[in-house]
């Protein structure tokens, strides 16, 4: 049986936006923004989750709440069955050091003013991770497992390319030596070919290290190809959750359907058959109530308007939340 290193249950995350000149003379209570409404996800030892869905959909927010980040207002996250916001955990420094997030721009989070060194130097000190008089052979390890040569210890952030920084990050977070890697559109600031060989130097650190990996992006291609699983979030819910290659060639809920079939394909034969969206991603700021999708899914009905549908296991293909998810697929 799988082992979940971290579990994720009914996780909201609203932030208040504080009450305007008119809100205060009308009376109105300040608005809120619903980040997150009851995301529940189980991420498996050895794996590699991807997490994807339209920007604004709550990817990036839900992996900030795992980094500690952000505190959610509702719910838990647990690691190794500790829930990370609890009082005593929030003082335990290890899963800092456990649980490691890696930025979609490297240059915003590496010091300018420190040399490469420096920066994996820091890390190994903050979190004692060697000797002082083993930091210098460790730096020129992590170099190596990156595929960087030994001079760049001496150079600082702005003189390497985007892909020599993501390489950077990456060996930051391993000079820590974490279980879990949270890549939040780690490479989507990347040219494709410089893409495909850091996640191809991601995906072999992962077997060689025993890593876990949370993937966020929104490149579909990318994801399925480092997944073994893949989480559809919608306005911060997940909508379905199964299989990589699964849940790309046979998604059932209505969104996911969009959502793929919207993926740019090579085969001349499927330009045209892109499943269309209605309208617009409705505001975090005015949730609709029920199903937060049925504004735009053509299979609606009353019930979709009034009832949240729950996340559900679905004819052995990943669990889906949708209340009509028998009859849309009836024919697939």
């Amino acid at each position: 049986m799988k082992s979940a290193v971290l579990q994720i249950q009914d996780l909201h995350l609203r932030f208040p936006m504080g009450r305007s000149m008119a809100d205060v003379v009308t009376g109105r209570p300040g608005r809120v923004v619903s980040a997150l409404n009851g995301v529940s996800l189980d991420l498996y030892r050895g794996e590699t989750l991807g997490i994807v869905g339209e920007s604004g959909c709550g990817k990036s927010t839900l992996a900030r709440c795992i980094v500690r980040l952000y505190k959610p207002s509702e719910g838990e996250v647990r690691f190794d069955g500790k829930d990370i916001f609890d009082a005593a955990q929030r003082t335990d420094r290890s899963y800092n050091r456990r649980v490691q997030m890696m930025f979609q721009d490297p240059y915003s989070s590496l010091n300018p003013r420190m040399t490469t060194g420096q920066i994996l130097a820091e890390a190994l000190r903050v979190h004692d991770m060697r000797p002082e008089d083993g930091i210098l052979a460790r730096v020129a390890e992590l170099l190596d497992l990156v595929r960087l040569p030994q001079d760049a210890q001496h150079k600082l952030p702005h003189e390497f390319s985007g892909g020599q920084r993501q390489r950077i990050a990456i060996a930051r977070a391993l000079a820590v030596e974490p279980e879990v890697l949270i890549a939040d559109e780690l490479v989507s600031a990347l040219d494709v070919s410089v893409q495909a060989q850091v996640v191809n130097l991601l995906l072999e650190l992962q077997s060689d290290l025993g890593l876990t990996i949370l993937f966020v992006a929104h490149d579909l291609r990318l994801v399925r190809h480092v997944s073994n699983r893949v989480a559809v979030i919608y306005l911060g819910r997940i909508v379905e959750i199964g299989d990589s290659e699964t849940l790309f060639s046979n998604p059932a809920h209505p969104y996911s359907q969009a959502l793929l079939s919207a993926a740019p394909s090579l085969d001349p034969d499927d330009r045209g058959k892109a499943t269309k969206l209605e309208g617009e991603l409705p505001s975090p700021l005015n949730m609709p109530p029920g199903c937060p999708f049925h504004a735009r899914c053509r299979h609606a009905s009353e019930i979709c308007k009034q009832q949240v549908p729950a996340l559900l296991p679905f004819e052995g293909r990943g669990e889906v939340a949708c209340h009509h998810v028998e009859e849309i697929n009836a024919h697939a």
